[in-house]
């Protein structure tokens, strides 16, 4: 008799991940969906760009889009008869002058009657909440489109005069990027998860404004307190992380997020060029970019004291220069806390949960550009 071959997106080491876990695959799931804005709405978020902020249209227009494309994925899962799909990915692209929105996974099949889910991370990745104690339930995300806009653009232009924050764009980054995370939440709400694990933050360019794009797997851990279910936990720590610190006895809290906008001012940004004439520290900027860090990082141990967390773990920063002598700080980690009874099912992650996988079709001069690569790199 013969067999007909499964398609699967999963790697060799993935494969292994997942028939620990009682899972094997079963083919590759597709949803996509090709939107317009229209006229009047473009017309309309012009108009609302100019004051800066979210652009409503643009931010639902996305959205709807992102969100009929992971319907139908999920439908033609369903059809399949998956128990789950691994390795979701979202992407956007522009076709002839519309966005058609694409979202990607590898189903897995598991034992009659087991629960359906969708993983917006790799099965190596996966395999590390579900051994940490998060079971999968959806894929979520959360995006708002913005703008600094016209008056913004002016205030922030005066001030840049002033070496220091510019409150304004402080303002409008800060208040963007926890809208997003906000949106991921009530997504994860409606899943009735009680946690969101491996967030992973996309800042796009899209139809002349920004788009930050937030996304990460809807789980429930049994071991947290109802009141999670109204408020998910959230966490941006990778899946072996999050493993290593459950088998401390850690739990995530909170994702924490601090952004501000300093301007290095006119006159210093004039002794800035000077200098840069000579070798040597440039003094300016080095207590500009110092101050600024302090100044994320006191935000985020203000939130996380009111909090109760023990620490704020993996905390990441970044330097973007948004501007004629303005930079963006921006800095990110997760708050976590001891909790009784937290650990992990098993002593020691098995190798191929940890060994990343390389990509064996390698495009040279006139090759290919690969569209996307394989797990973890």
């Amino acid at each position: 008799m013969r067999v007909e071959p499964k398609l699967t997106g999963l790697s060799g080491n993935e494969i292994y991940c997942m028939r620990l876990k009682g899972l094997t695959p079963s083919g590759v799931v597709i949803g996509n969906s090709i939107q317009s804005m229209g006229f009047l709405g473009g017309v309309r978020s012009v108009f609302r760009g100019i004051v800066g902020g979210e652009i409503p249209d643009v931010t639902r227009m996305i959205h709807e889009g992102r969100e009929a494309a992971f319907v139908r994925m999920r439908a033609e899962a369903d059809r399949e008869g998956v128990h789950g799909v691994v390795g979701v990915t979202s992407e956007l692209r522009n076709l002839s002058g519309n966005s058609e929105f694409l979202f990607v996974g590898s189903g897995v099949s598991g034992q009659e009657g087991a629960a359906r889910f969708t993983s917006a991370h790799d099965a190596q990745e996966l395999y590390c909440h579900m051994d940490a104690g998060y079971e999968p339930r959806e894929f979520v995300f959360g995006n708002i489109a913005y703008s600094v806009g016209a008056v913004g653009g002016i205030a922030g232009t005066l001030k840049t005069l002033i070496r220091g924050e510019i409150k304004e764009f402080s303002d409008v980054f800060n208040e963007t990027r926890h809208h997003a995370l906000e949106r991921l939440v009530s997504h994860a709400k409606a899943a009735k998860a009680n946690a969101v694990v491996g967030i992973r933050t996309h800042v796009l360019h899209f139809a002349g404004f920004h788009e930050m794009f937030m996304a990460g797997t809807a789980a429930f851990q049994p071991l947290l307190p109802a009141q999670n279910m109204s408020a998910p936990v959230t966490s941006d720590l990778t899946g072996e992380e999050l493993w290593g610190m459950t088998q401390l006895g850690y739990v995530p809290i909170k994702l924490l997020i601090s952004t501000s906008v300093y301007s290095l001012g006119a006159i210093g940004g004039i002794k800035a060029a000077f200098k840069g004439f000579v070798r040597g520290e440039i003094s300016d900027l080095t207590t500009l970019i110092y101050d600024a860090r302090e100044h994320v990082f006191d935000r985020i141990k203000s939130e996380a004291r009111a909090l109760d967390a023990e620490e704020v773990v993996g905390i990441k920063t970044y330097i973007v220069e948004i501007g004629s002598n303005l930079v963006e700080i921006f800095a990110v980690g997760t708050a976590v806390r001891k909790m009784e009874g937290a650990r992990v099912q098993t002593a020691n992650l098995p190798a191929q949960a940890i060994i990343r996988d390389k990509d064996t079709w390698l495009s040279g001069p006139g090759g290919f550009d690969l569209a996307s690569i394989r797990a973890g790199e």
